[in-house]
């Protein structure tokens, strides 16, 4: 698969989320990798996986639905070390 389907997945949520609430929360995201069943992506930090993950995995589960892109999961995976007594902390 050519197409980076996180960004696709990003211009459908950019619409919905406040402005602010989005550039918090995914300006600095990216995908690492789609593996077909899997959509791994890189989060500067744990707080950032929890965020996301409570408040709008549901919504990106929907994107990927309209995307017929169904029995995917998607990992987030924290690259930095800005919660450092996190850091060791996976999902």
């Amino acid at each position: 698969m050519t197409e980076n389907v996180w960004t696709t997945i990003l211009e459908r949520l950019k619409g919905t989320i406040d402005s602010e609430e989005f550039r918090r929360w995914f300006s600095s995201s990216s995908q690492a990798s789609d593996s077909g069943d899997q959509i791994t992506v890189w989060v500067p930090a744990q707080t950032d996986v929890r965020h996301i993950s409570v408040n709008y995995l549901d919504r990106i589960y929907r994107e990927l639905e309209q995307l017929e892109r169904t029995n995917v999961t998607v990992r987030f995976v924290a690259t930095g070390y800005e919660d450092d007594e996190d850091e060791n902390f996976q999902e």
